[in-house]
This record gives C-alpha cells, sequence and structure tokens, in this order.
C-alpha cells in the first residue's frame, strides 16, 4: 500500500517510539508514494495532560515547544526527501470540548499545513482509547455506572458531529476509535439503534462537505478484527458516495505500513472499488490547503504498486 495519511513518531509523542527522519525512511524503504507527517496538537489546560505527559513532568507549554520542533523537523524532512517521497505535514487535531476549536484555528493559522486528521480521543473531557481505568470512568459519567456502553456511544458520536461542523476535516480520524476499550470492540453498531443513527448523521454530513474516512489498520494491531470503521459503517459511507484513504496510525518503524495486506483484503470484502490519498498540485479542493487535492487509485492498480514487491 503505498500511502499513509496518520503517523506519529517517538521524537515528538510519548507513546511512540523512534524520531521523526526514522519513520520516515522506514516509509521509504518500503516504496511508500504519499506519507503524511500528522504529530498529535498541543494542549493548552493542565487538566488535559495524559499521565504520561505529567510522569515526565511535560506541562502545557512544554507541548507546544515539542510541536513547533515537530513542524520544523518536517518541513527539513520533505526537502531533504522530496526526491524520494511524497511527505505532507499535518496535524492530528483533538477535539476535547468546544473551545478546542479556537486552539485548533490558531494552529491553522501559524503553521501551513497540508492536511489535519480529524479525530476525537476524549468524551467528557476523558481519554476513551488510553487504558481501561479512563474508559471506565468515562463510561460512568455517561451511563451512571449502569450496565451498557451505549450512552458513552452516542455521546461519542455527538462530539464527533460537534467537530465535524465545526471544522470539516478532509480526513476524519478512527471514524469508531470509541469500540476500543468497550466490552465487545466488534459489536455491530446496528444493535443500538439510538448509537446507529448518530453514526449514519456523521456519514452522511462527511459525504456531504467531501470529507475523506481514513481506513486505519492500527484497530488490527490493537486486536480487533477490521480496521477502523467497521465494515458496517464502510457500506453505507460507500452509499452515500463516501471516499477513503489509508493509514496505518504508526507509532514507530515497526508499525508503518503495518496490516495493510490485511486492510486490502477487508477492501476488497466491502467492496470499496477505488481509495483515494492527498497529494500535492495545482488543484486545490480546499482553500485552507493550497494545492492540495485528492486523487484516485483503483484497487486493480493498487494491487500492482512497488510496495507489495
Amino acid at each position: 500500500m503505498p500511502f499513509s495519511h496518520h503517523s506519529h513518531s517517538g521524537q515528538f509523542c510519548g507513546h511512540a517510539t523512534n524520531t521523526l527522519e526514522e519513520v520516515v525512511q522506514k516509509a521509504i524503504a518500503l516504496k511508500m508514494q504519499v506519507f503524511a507527517l500528522t504529530e498529535h496538537m498541543p494542549r493548552d489546560q493542565d487538566e488535559d495532560l495524559y499521565p504520561e505527559e505529567i510522569k515526565q513532568s511535560i506541562t502545557c507549554a512544554g507541548l507546544f515547544k515539542i510541536f513547533d520542533a515537530y513542524y520544523h523537523e518536517a518541513v527539513r524532512l520533505r526537502s531533504a526527501y522530496a526526491s524520494q517521497i511524497h511527505l505532507l505535514i499535518g496535524v492530528e487535531i483533538d477535539w476535547i470540548r468546544p473551545s478546542s476549536r479556537q486552539l485548533i484555528e490558531s494552529l491553522f493559522a501559524k503553521y501551513q499545513f497540508d492536511l489535519f486528521v480529524g479525530s476525537v480521543h476524549h468524551v467528557y473531557a476523558i481519554p476513551i482509547d488510553y487504558d481501561a481505568a479512563l474508559y471506565e470512568k468515562a463510561r460512568s459519567h455517561g451511563g451512571g455506572g449502569g450496565p451498557t456502553d451505549e450512552p458513552l456511544f452516542a455521546d461519542y458520536f455527538d462530539a464527533q458531529y460537534e467537530m465535524l461542523r465545526a471544522l470539516r476535516p478532509p480526513l476524519v480520524g478512527h471514524f469508531d476509535l470509541i469500540r476500543l476499550k468497550s466490552a465487545d470492540p466488534e459489536r455491530s453498531f446496528r444493535t443500538w439503534d439510538r448509537v446507529w443513527q448518530k453514526v449514519l448523521r456523521n456519514l452522511g454530513f462527511i459525504a456531504g462537505y467531501g470529507g475523506v474516512v481514513e481506513l486505519n489498520s492500527a484497530a488490527l494491531r490493537k486486536g480487533m478484527s477490521e480496521p477502523y470503521p467497521q465494515a458496517e459503517i464502510c457500506r453505507e459511507f460507500l452509499a452515500r458516495g463516501g471516499r477513503f484513504a489509508l493509514s496505518d496510525d504508526s507509532h514507530g518503524v515497526d508499525q508503518v505500513g503495518g496490516n495493510y495486506e490485511r486492510v486490502l483484503d477487508f477492501v476488497d470484502v466491502v467492496g470499496i472499488p477505488s481509495l483515494s490519498y492527498l497529494e500535492r498540485g495545482e488543484t486545490t479542493t480546499d482553500e485552507r490547503f493550497p494545492g492540495i487535492s485528492p486523487s484516485t487509485i483503483s484497487l486493480p492498480e493498487l494491487r500492482e504498486h512497488a510496495f507489495w514487491t
């Protein structure tokens, strides 16, 4: 698979490994064509620091310095490896609360990004994918300690909808991340009609503004049988004319291009005929990112790419 639109490195992310340059070199070694650098955005409230950051005495001010260093290193790498790979420079945003919008837009004003990944990692300002304890804290908050994940799932998709309406991300990250730490990550969303209707609402909105949903292989390395999003969600998005892109959501060189063979099989089973990828050219589809537009590759073409040899 010659593309990834979502990646991290240990140089700029506390729960990843390797330097950003090592990650880029691995993508080149795998003969990838387009590779997006998308380190996490900084956060500006102490209550949003992760346990790993507190342990390392990292402050919010420190996160901004780390992010600034990331951006300038990404620019250097894009120039240094321009003849070998098409690097896109972006950011994975984190919608924690409505006021996140101001912080995100301030980053867009300061840095010249090629894309951003629109993600939700928090519900009620509580992380839902960090560990089981924090997931349970969010679950108890939403359901009052009841026996079901349904209220938390519903509120997750409401938070996602809020993010989608405010920002219209060109790439929507791990659409159904909420299932990762749930009691049954393989559960069909259709079993909860209230949740399923919110899923369909969000998919319709993304398709309406022309957003791309990533097929994120990280779910596979975390023990699930399908990537994000599940097949039932992909089929609904496809029926709405939606487009998909590939992402490994790698957190180090060992995860670059990880499980892409299984993702390709999944694409075939779901019936997705082609995939999109972002690239720089003469066309602009989102005025926030001049010169960036999606291209399309058919599944047969994809299978012939040098990545597989």
